[in-house]
């Protein structure tokens, strides 16, 4: 026998026993006697019988293998009593579960493909030409051997660790996605030139991938194909399709001698591949095929050679047509056949609660059979026994060693233990995991086994020790709390999910295979990777300290502050919201920086002397400038003109005209007065007589002095006026003062206020916003003591973190608005042009190390390039000592232009003279003279060739460079050798960088800012990028590669461009990183005797891990972990934190996770089976609901099982041994935010996504809860815009930088894994729109207008329940819709809501939709949520509405993350009837009623629809209290329920109705989710969240109280009112807990009738037998009857 860690023990004889199979304790005493005999290892002392060590009792077994076989057959067979009918009818059962996407199968090769594209995109192209020759693999005819073959090509391109990880990501299918997407982009490329008729027979993306109504438009047929001359592959040029090399040929022929006027520009996509010899302006050409095939080669060879010749932009897409197979080689088609089989999921089976018996007593109908023939995994450690070792020695005892597993398996499944045996239940599993050989599977094993091992735990004898460390380190981490850190980045347990976690891994890995290219050593590598990320924080300071702020006010020292308290302790008092502290200190220094003249600078004024009279702790400040002024700076690089020019521009120029008033006011009077002034300019323009002037004009200015001096003047003020207007008094201050706006760049903001420093709009509230957002930092340095009474606060902040320049595209931009490359790879590509550059310096620096390299991107022959060009050459000037700078020149012209001769001056004189003390200066005068002479010239003549080669010999004379040389060099410099220079810039910035054709830009360390035309960039800005990026990004990786110890390094390779280049390397692949900005110190706990230590310090990867073990959290984590550990081998440290006091068990689930693996891929033929999860031997007699945990962005729903997955009761089967489920991913959740400035999101605004010719195929609504929105999709391009009508024509979408070229009004939305995607959406209500209202409840022609649009638009609305957010619901319906004349009913449609879930709820509600359809002569229609129905009901209910008559749709939305979530499945489907009422259903439905699925409706539902609710968005009926003997459960009239109600009835949720326009208009569901967000986090309220959640709310969302008839309820109603009821509910009585169908039974007469109906028509639709009894027994049937009643799968 094999043991592990895990004793196996009986309990001492005098505690109780369990009866085990028949087995009494005499018995089991003399069969366990025997082999303590043999085994001698009875420990009397403790009680306990316990086998040895693994070693010893191998051994033993050696020895005496005779006589213990037949001990342990006799324990085994005897002692257990399997005899041989009982143990078949009792073998334990298993679970099986699978998942597959509802898109059709992709072929591996091709996935392999685009993972590799994914690390690099180079490696597609260098796997492609493995793959080239059709006969690749022919040496494979199995899956396996094929998968096999691609791996190892795949780990020939990468590194180890890096191969490791391509081959589980291939296993994963994670790259499935991006082939659906490039399916879509075939079809759409079809599409566009039509060739027959046949394009619509069969489409290539499977079924369920595009709703019905627009799949005419997305079929690639083989048909399609084949009628292009039997090809599986072709060329779109945008103009024409290519089906052949011949008409290949001629279209290359053609298109080079032709311009690229007529061509059609393919849009391409971020995530194609793009040939990397291809040249950028060249034309486009995309192949769609597949590698493996012959055509794919011929097209690829013919493709690649055009490319070379810059004659193409050579594109793939790969795609494999449907029966294109044959023409593939022997591995490229694997996976094409299969579904898609997902893993990285789990699934659970929890011990479902019993209390209210409501389990369905039908019979199961008879099916095809499903059952697993895989063989149960034995080579698992169970207990201390591995059974595969055991039965490998002794293959005779087969029979009785299985029955024994089968026991330890199923015999102890525990859902209560007394309160000493949870005491200390989380410490012992503690110990027994890190005690395993194995922690991390120990971990697993029992987290996700636990009801069956928890007896085990709870009788180990705990080691103090380890509970001394745990309870420690919980004084510093909350007991239970779970954390992951990913190389010291904390990754969120709520949203991690196996693709994301290995997208992180690969990306660490990817950096860790790039430094070892650099020859960085691990150590240098392990601390770069786990240093703390830049900081998100967008506080930047301006330094804004100079004689040109005036302040009207201190705090510190004028008198009307002396009352105030200047003890600056009291800033860390408490007090209530919105309360200002009074301190006399100067903390919040609010300085206003703004153009007197205009009307924003006059608002400004006004705010400011509001605030200042109302007492605000601030100490107000101005800085004045000119616009005109700041204009002539920008015009001439920051320097004014001649004074004759000035003398001009200041008789015109009101702001200096004020300026210098007020610094007259100011220096003769006092700085109240000034400030005075400038209020009364403002009054004056208001009150002007000539109503229609705009702008300020002079006269204003002058009547505001005169009146603010005429009472204070010695002189009469218009004497002084005329004076200071002669003498321009002031005037170089006030030049100054324009001049310092200029500078720090706060110009282009027209106002602004800096709040020490931080800057912010101008106006009251921002002000007032500013200083509460300030005080939490001043508290925080006051606390630490690095503020006190003598500190200046503006000096401190500003000394510490103060800049001399603002540009808000460098310091304003969020970390998702920034834009950030690696240059890694171009680096060390071939011809790498970033290896070519020679960079410039500042004088004297050239030997210095520069962490900072800003690469400037200039096209010479445009103004906007040269000026760019100009503001470098002066940076350096400037003296920057940490930064150089390296010129990527090109021009649009050909080789003979200027721009090409000068490209080549230039660049020779940098590489020959970048040393030199003048070379900036040459470079400054040679840019000057061609900006001068040659930038209108398109083409050079011998005279301006020579008139430039003069130009330079003379520039060469004058500033000391060698002439010989220099000349020789230009000579030899030849026009081909540029242009081909040329090339590999464009190529470079185009292709890597992403520039468009004509930018300018730079690069610093990999960000890049692009230079817009007329947007101005100075070499001061220059100078703030260098200090913002290197304060944030380069500082730590400089400083940490400055102390690296180089190993086998040329220390004459330890250059200053070597650090320099390196630097630049590492901090623009770091820029890159997706990582989060979170960090724990994990440090600071102990981790001796209750943490997990693996592979401490070897590798790059380090995982930090907090868990508790027993928590879903920990069932989540302990696989992904143990993935990860064989995967890539991390270093791992996991402390383990457990709760300390369980009052209840943890756990009350299995839990299984679904991992990919080599054994998913046949070894028989090509077939591609797919991961599964397995749950062996689950407990017979228990009743077990079935859940999915499945990441966030996947949106599920079962497919195949015949068996209640709500209520599994594995005793059922009968000789079934596995009952099996098979899920489909239905579609992935596309979410967002939706947000405008300024303002609360824009509620209600109205989305649609589709395609670029079908724009409107799923739309949705904005919620006010933190602008949220979902909608459901596939793997595709997608277009996000507002929905025509009253949502596009209030709004308009800001642009993001992912708009479409086809349609600028849309967002680009790229769906091509299987993460889903989060998209921030930023709106702007359009000019004279700005105070409409998108929704107003009170508005009627308002509510008609919109009535009107989504007539308009909105004629397809139902796709958004029945395509993607639907399902084949409406696609049946529309096959077979109902006759609503033909059945009589007549009148406005009835609309009834309703969710079910398990068999038992699916059969009322098959009774409820009879008992409604047979008391109304109206249309219905029922709206079902989709989530938790099972695959027999959504086969019989099409059939079913097409037989009664009426309208059906299948409904859901996905949680939300942001909501918090519910664990229990009936607490989740009581929250979808009531919190996304306003999102669930379609814009267009107005009113809804909710049914219950176990109501019986006696009257017709049309008079409650018609019914007045008198404007509230709800209408319950209010519990009827007739019923006496349930008054001490009526909870409402005590307590806290009594006092919040206030006299309000307290209604039951049973039955309801909602106003969905009022309920939209009002915001009631954005009300109710508020609600439920405060009151769910505890978890003593909404105990029934459906009903408590609207009857709390109901003083905010008003509800209209129903008359009492429409419920009635034996739980709560007399029998009085019985005969009055027209519903009557099946409510719980929690008094007698009488069992659904028995209550059913009784209560409703009509109901037994009713239900034979409905089971007879679902027998007839389902092809069961009609005859059958309709009421199955509730008794277990009798063994004689179960082969009969035996059930399998569909």
């Amino acid at each position: 026998m094999e043991l592990g860690s895990i004793e196996f023990c009986m309990e001492h004889p005098t505690v109780r026993r369990r009866r085990v199979y028949g087995l009494s304790p005499p018995s089991l005493d003399l069969a366990l006697s025997h082999l303590r005999a043999e085994t001698k290892t009875l420990d009397v002392s403790s009680g306990r019988c316990c086998l040895a060590s693994p070693y010893d009792l191998v051994m033993e077994l050696r020895m005496r293998s005779g006589v213990l076989g037949l001990l342990v057959a006799s324990l085994l067979f005897h002692g257990f009593g399997v005899s041989p009918g009982v143990a078949e009818n009792r073998r334990p059962k298993n679970v099986q579960v699978s998942l597959r996407a509802n898109w059709a199968g992709t072929p591996l090769l091709l996935e392999a493909g685009e993972l590799l594209a994914k690390q690099r995109k180079d490696l597609f192209w260098k796997f492609t030409d493995l793959w080239l020759q059709p006969d690749k693999g022919s040496d494979c005819l199995t899956a396996r051997c094929c998968v096999q073959k691609i791996v190892e090509d795949g780990h020939t391109l990468l590194s180890e660790t890096l191969g490791s990880v391509f081959e589980f990501s291939l296993t994963l299918r994670s790259a499935s996605p991006r082939l659906v997407l490039y399916r879509q982009l075939a079809e759409d490329s079809l599409s566009s030139f039509p060739i027959d008729d046949e394009i619509n027979s069969v489409p290539i993306t499977g079924e369920n991938q595009i709703p019905d109504a627009i799949d005419a438009g997305y079929s690639l047929t083989n048909a399609t194909t084949r009628s292009h001359g039997a090809q599986c592959c072709w060329i779109d040029t945008g103009n024409a399709l290519l089906f052949n090399t011949t008409e290949l040929l001629a279209w290359l022929e053609s298109s080079s001698n032709a311009g690229l006027e007529y061509l059609e520009q393919l849009e391409l996509f971020e995530f194609d591949h793009v040939y990397s010899g291809s040249n950028s302006d060249s034309p486009v050409a995309i192949l769609y095929g597949a590698m493996g095939t012959e055509c794919f080669k011929e097209f690829h060879i013919i493709m690649k050679e055009a490319s070379k010749q810059g004659k193409i932009k050579y594109v793939v897409r790969p795609v494999l047509p449907p029966g294109c197979q044959a023409d593939s080689s022997y591995c490229s088609a694997v996976g094409l056949s299969d579904s898609v089989n997902l893993a990285g999921y789990g699934v659970e089976l929890a011990l479902k609660n019993m209390e209210y018996k409501a389990m369905d007593d039908s019979a199961i109908r008879k099916g095809v059979t499903l059952e697993d023939p895989r063989t149960e995994d034995l080579s698992q450690e169970i207990r201390g026994f591995i059974f595969s070792r055991i039965l490998e020695r002794k293959p005779e005892l087969t029979t009785e060693v299985m029955a024994f597993r089968d026991y330890l398996l199923s015999s102890t499944v525990s859902e209560t233990l007394e309160v000493w045996e949870l005491k200390d239940l989380g410490h012992q599993t503690v110990q027994r995991i890190v005690h395993a050989s194995d922690p991390l599977q120990s971990m697993q094993e029992i987290n996700q086994n636990f009801p069956s091992i928890v007896s085990s735990l709870s009788r180990m004898k705990l080691n103090d020790s380890i509970k001394d460390e745990i309870l420690a380190n919980q004084r510093m981490v909350p007991p239970g709390k779970s954390l992951m850190a990913l190389n010291g980045a904390l990754i969120n347990i709520e949203d991690i999910d196996l693709y994301l976690l290995m997208d992180l891994v690969q990306q660490e890995l990817s950096f860790c295979d790039d430094f070892s290219k650099l020859k960085l050593p691990l150590s240098a590598t392990q601390k770069l990777l786990s240093a703390p990320p830049p900081s998100e924080s967008n506080a930047f300071r301006i330094d804004f300290r100079s004689r040109h702020v005036h302040y009207l006010n201190n705090l510190e020292e004028d008198a009307m502050y002396r009352r105030w308290r200047n003890n600056l302790n009291e800033i860390l008092m408490p007090v209530f919201p919105g309360q200002v502290r009074y301190i006399r200190k100067n903390l919040f220094h609010a300085v206003y920086v703004f153009d007197p003249a205009t009307s924003c600078g006059a608002e400004t004024i006004d705010t400011i002397l509001s605030l200042y009279q109302s007492s605000f702790p601030m100490r107000f400040g101005i800085v004045l400038y000119s616009s005109k002024l700041v204009k002539i700076l920008e015009e001439n690089s920051g320097h004014l003109p001649s004074s004759a020019v000035q003398d001009d521009n200041k008789r015109t120029d009101v702001s200096s005209l004020i300026i210098h008033l007020f610094l007259y006011i100011k220096e003769n009077y006092d700085t109240q007065l000034a400030f005075q002034f400038l209020s009364s300019v403002n009054k004056f323009w208001n009150n002007g007589d000539d109503l229609g002037e705009e702008s300020l004009d002079m006269h204003h200015v002058e009547e505001a002095f005169i009146e603010s001096l005429l009472s204070k003047a010695k002189s009469p003020p218009q004497d002084t006026l005329l004076k200071l207007q002669m003498e321009l008094t002031y005037k170089e201050e006030a030049e100054g003062s324009s001049g310092f706006v200029f500078k720090l760049g706060l110009s282009r903001l027209e106002c602004c206020l800096l709040m020490n420093g931080l800057v912010y709009e101008a106006t009251e509230e921002a002000s007032i916003n500013a200083m509460n957002e300030e005080v939490p930092r001043i508290q925080e340095q006051v606390y630490y003591g690095h503020i006190n009474s003598r500190t200046d606060v503006l000096d401190k902040f500003l000394s510490e973190s103060g800049y001399q320049r603002y540009n808000p595209q460098i310091i304003g931009q969020a970390k998702g608005d920034t834009k950030f490359i690696s240059l890694f790879s171009s680096y060390f590509g071939t011809e790498s042009i970033l290896q070519e550059i020679s960079y410039l310096h500042s004088h004297g620096s050239i030997d210095d190390i520069k962490p900072v390299t800003h690469l400037l991107a200039v096209n010479t022959t445009s103004r906007t390039g040269m000026k760019l060009l100009h503001e470098g050459i002066n940076y350096l000037m400037g003296g920057s000592k940490r930064a150089r700078v390296g010129l990527l020149l090109y021009g649009n012209g050909v080789a003979s232009s200027p721009a090409s001769l000068f490209v080549k001056v230039f660049n020779v004189t940098v590489s020959l003279y970048n040393y030199k003390e003048k070379v900036l200066d040459f470079l400054e005068e040679l840019c000057s003279f061609y900006e001068d002479n040659y930038m209108a010239v398109s083409m050079l003549d011998s005279e301006k060739s020579s008139m430039f080669y003069d130009k330079v010999h003379e520039l060469a004379g004058k500033f000391g460079f060698a002439f010989d040389h220099y000349n020789a060099t230009l000579s030899s410099f030849s026009a081909d050798v540029t242009k081909k220079q040329i090339e590999k810039v464009t190529g470079f910035l185009y292709e890597t960088v992403g520039l468009e054709y004509g930018s300018n830009a730079v690069i610093t360390n990999g960000r890049i800012f692009i230079i817009k035309d007329g947007s101005p960039f100075l070499s001061d800005d220059l100078s703030l990028l260098e200090s913002v990026e290197y304060e944030l990004r380069i500082k730590y990786i400089s400083e940490t590669i400055d102390e690296v110890q180089w190993i086998d390094v040329d220390p004459d390779e330890l250059t200053s461009k070597f650090y320099s280049d390196l630097i630049m390397l590492v901090s623009s692949s770091l820029s890159s990183r997706e990582r989060s900005s979170d960090s724990a110190h994990f440090e600071i706990l102990n981790d001796k005797y209750s943490a997990v230590n693996l592979n401490s310090g070897n590798s790059s990867i380090h995982i930090d891990a907090i868990i508790d073990p027993l928590s879903p959290s920990g069932q989540k984590l302990a696989p992904l972990l143990r993935i990860l550990w064989k995967c890539v081998r991390p270093s791992m440290r996991i402390i383990l934190n457990p709760i300390s006091s369980l009052a209840d068990i943890p756990l009350k689930n299995f839990y299984r996770f679904v991992i990919p693996s080599l054994d998913d891929f046949s070894n028989l033929d090509y077939s591609v089976n797919g991961p599964k999860a397995f749950f062996s031997n689950m407990p017979m007699s228990k009743t077990l609901t079935m859940n999915l945990d499945v990441p966030e962005p996947w949106l599920v729903e079962p497919v195949v099982a015949i068996h209640d997955l709500d209520n599994i009761l594995l005793e059922n089967l009968g000789d079934l041994r596995t009952l099996q489920a098979v899920f489909e991913l239905e579609a992935l959740i596309l979410t967002g935010h939706c947000s405008e400035k300024d303002h609360d999101p824009p509620r209600g605004l109205q989305l649609i996504l589709g395609t670029r010719r079908v724009p409107h195929l799923v739309d949705t609504l904005v919620m006010a809860n933190l602008g949220y929105w979902q909608m459901k999709v596939s793997p595709g391009v997608w277009y996000l815009q507002l929905a025509p009508g009253r949502s596009a024509d209030l709004y308009v979408l800001k642009d993001s930088g992912d708009r479409s070229s086809g349609n600028p009004s849309a967002q680009l939305i790229t769906i091509n894994d299987l993460r889903g995607k989060v998209v921030h959406l930023e709106v702007a209500k359009k000019k004279g729109k700005e105070h409409e209202e998108l929704l107003s409840a009170s508005d009627d022609k308002l509510s008609e207008k919109r009535k009107e649009d989504q007539n308009r638009w909105n004629k397809n609305i139902l796709k958004w329940a029945s395509g993607f957010i639907g399902s084949g619901g409406l696609r049946r319906k529309e096959e077979a819709k109902p006759d609503h004349q033909k059945g009589g009913r007549q009148g406005e449609t009835i609309n009834i809501f309703s969710v079910a879930s398990g068999h038992l709820y699916e059969r009322f509600l098959k009774i409820m939709i009879l008992s409604v359809l047979k008391n109304t002569q109206r249309p219905v229609k029922f709206w079902f949520i989709k989530n938790y129905l099972s695959p027999q009901f959504k086969d019989v209910i099409p059939h079913m509405a097409q037989e009664y008559g009426f309208q059906y749709e299948l409904i859901t939305y996905k949680w939300p993350t942001w909501l918090h979530k519910q664990k229990e499945k009936q607490r989740i489907i009581w929250a979808y009837k009531i919190l996304f009422l306003d999102v669930i259903f379609p814009l267009s439905l107005k009113k809804v009623i909710f049914v219950d699925a176990d109501q019986i409706v006696r009257a017709d539902m049309g008079d409650l629809y018609d019914m007045d609710i008198k404007g509230r968005p709800l209408a319950y009926t209010p519990f009827c209290d007739n019923n006496k003997e349930m008054d001490g459960y009526r909870f409402w009239r005590q307590g806290f329920w009594k006092d919040h109600l206030r006299g309000k009835p307290y209604h039951i949720s049973a039955l309801y109705v909602v106003d969905l326009m009022k309920f939209r208009q009002t915001a009631a569901g954005d009300t109710l989710r508020v609600y439920y967000e405060t009151l769910s986090k505890d978890p003593n309220s909404l105990s029934n969240l459906d009903q408590d959640l609207p009857n709390y709310a109901q003083h905010t969302v008003p509800i209209f109280s129903l008359p009492q008839e429409w419920l009635w309820c034996e739980s709560w109603c007399g029998n009085a009112t019985k005969a009055k009821a027209k519903t009557i509910d099946l409510c719980n009585n929690p008094m007698t807990k009488e069992p659904k169908l028995q209550g059913a039974k009784r209560i409703v007469p009509e109901w037994v009738d009713l239900d034979a109906e409905a089971r007879q028509v679902t027998a007839r639709i389902l092809g069961e037998d009609e005859g059958s009894d309709p009421v199955a027994p509730t008794s277990p049937l009798p063994e004689s009857t179960q082969e009969i009643e035996k059930k399998d799968e569909l």
